[in-house]
């Protein structure tokens, strides 16, 4: 019989997180590398690992994650979006938790598009009245 999974899928910038959980030992990786050597930094691996402690559930599920797009801090709140997504799906009585810590909400921030007639998106080159 084939394992359990829950999936979900997290959204954050221009990064797109597919998340699956498996019944395990609370192992988590990342494009095929473990979490410690895809992200450098601490503050971003416990941004990861949030949902799991909000849930009470750190050592009941491995997590497999295909990350894609943006940078490390987007993948991250991508991959955090995923997770709580995936344990909600896994038990719906986690919901009102990670609902509470704001992990269940796609942050609507994004990249905002250059206009025409300017250097960026509101930079524009330097006035002169001569």
């Amino acid at each position: 019989m084939a394992k359990m999974q829950y999936c979900g899928t997290g959204r954050r910038k221009s990064s797109v997180a597919r998340v699956r959980l498996i019944p395990g030992k609370g192992n988590i990786t990342v494009n095929k590398k473990p979490l410690e050597d895809y992200f450098g930094m601490e503050i971003v691996k416990r941004e990861v690992r949030r949902p799991l402690e909000v849930a009470g559930s750190e050592g009941k599920f491995d997590v497999v994650a295909t990350v894609r797009g943006g940078g490390f801090t987007g993948q991250a709140g991508a991959l955090r979006h995923g997770i709580s997504r995936a344990l909600c799906v896994a038990d719906p009585e986690n919901r009102p938790a990670l609902k509470a810590a704001g992990f269940l909400t796609r942050d609507p921030r994004m990249k905002e598009r250059k206009k025409y007639g300017l250097k960026k998106a509101r930079r524009a080159s330097q006035f002169s009245k001569r």
